[in-house]
């Protein structure tokens, strides 16, 4: 059986103490369970043949992408959000017409009249919420990073191989998803032959931001392990040339305390500003990837080089370009037809697996546990000074 949330430590927030005469108008109907507070913003109307949704957690990338791509899908409709605060809540509910605000992700999870749960909350809360939703019967679309850590990332598939009937995605990477097939071809087809070395740069261009609060990406209990850009980096790497099996990482933490979001002092910072990971993977490649927040008129900071027997491809990511140049000639860019230029349709994708229609390619529950151990294969080389291998073992 999966764990539960409480043994990897993860914090489950209490609930919400919001009175109903909290300021929701006089249109508003008011429900108080065992959970917590749940209001309904008019009249829901839902269609019997709709698959029907609930979001927990609507940060920026749940609005501008999750919340519009499903609700452009006919037959699906956005039931419920249950956000970190009711008022927080309720704006996203009328800003999207969305019928009901939870105060507490429990609410979202336990409704009978909900097929599917998209979960936008920070890592922490990523497995809880999870193993509940698929527990509860609902097909789930959880934000990346996908976990924590490994052991939380393994509970999350284990749970989703007990409920094979439901859906499980896990957000992915995309910032290469329009230059993904292009190389992919491009390496299947020998173009650079056997690759020797793969370089991933992935950091600011800029020095270190001195004075700026400890946002939650530097706060290590709601982040876990996940280091700036690294799994994003990583997972589109393991897109093109395969996994890694072993990890030699060092790390350092350079602005070693920052002020704490909300005011109230200063946090000691856990999470790297600055990282080098040398790993060897699967076929036979070695691979550099370099990620930073303080190296200033840093040349490149933002793309990665595929170097082989005859060739090298580099992928220009702050240019949105392509390049190619073999043993007897330059980098010259590579014109990626429409057809193959990959784009954002991880709603679509989710629906579509849902209807039976397709599977899940990006992200699989699977994928995204070899990633998570990765990450964490990462700070446990930190740790100890020494190479990690993978697969870890449990």
């Amino acid at each position: 059986m999966p764990k539960s949330a409480r043994d990897h430590g993860t914090i489950v927030p209490p609930l919400l103490d919001f009175s109903i005469a909290s300021g929701y108008g006089v249109d508003s109907t008011t429900e108080i369970s065992k959970s917590g507070l749940c209001i309904s913003l008019g009249v829901q109307k839902m269609d019997s043949d709709s698959i029907r949704i609930g979001v927990i957690g609507a940060g920026g990338n749940t609005r501008y992408r999750h919340i519009p791509g499903l609700q452009a899908i006919d037959g699906v409709e956005i039931i419920s959000v249950c956000n970190r605060s009711m008022a927080s809540g309720e704006k996203v509910a009328r800003e999207f017409a969305i019928p009901q605000v939870c105060s507490h992700w429990s609410q979202v999870v336990e409704d009978p009249d909900l097929d599917a749960v998209v979960i936008g909350t920070w890592p922490y809360m990523h497995c809880p919420i999870t193993v509940a939703a698929l527990q509860a019967g609902k097909h789930v679309m959880v934000e990346a990073r996908m976990a924590m850590n490994a052991a939380e990332a393994h509970d999350m598939l284990e749970t989703s191989r007990a409920y094979p009937e439901l859906v499980a995605q896990v957000v992915p990477s995309p910032f290469t998803l329009a230059f993904d097939k292009t190389i992919c071809r491009l390496v299947q087809e020998q173009a650079i032959g056997d690759i020797y070395g793969v370089d991933i740069h992935g950091y600011q261009a800029g020095f270190a931001d001195l004075d700026g609060p400890c946002s939650w990406r530097l706060d290590q209990d709601l982040s876990g392990l996940n280091i700036m850009g690294m799994g994003i980096w990583y997972e589109a790497m393991a897109r093109w040339v395969g996994h890694a099996n072993r990890v030699l990482a060092r790390g350092k933490v350079c602005v070693r305390q920052r002020p704490k979001a909300d005011g109230s002092g200063m946090a000691a910072i856990r999470v790297p500003d600055h990282l080098d990971i040398v790993a060897d993977l699967d076929c036979g490649a070695q691979a550099h990837l370099r990620f930073s927040t303080v190296m200033g008129h840093a040349g490149q900071p933002w793309g990665a080089w595929l170097y082989g027997s005859k060739g090298t491809i580099w992928l220009d990511q702050k240019n949105s370009k392509l390049y190619l140049g073999q043993r007897d000639g330059e980098l010259e860019e590579v014109s990626i037809p429409e057809a193959d230029r990959g784009d954002w349709r991880v709603e679509a994708e989710f629906i579509g697996a849902i209807r039976g229609e397709e599977e899940i390619r990006l992200t699989s529950f699977m994928e995204g546990v070899k990633y998570m151990e990765f990450t964490e294969a990462v700070t446990r080389s930190m740790q100890s000074n020494k190479a990690v291998a993978l697969p870890l073992l449990f």
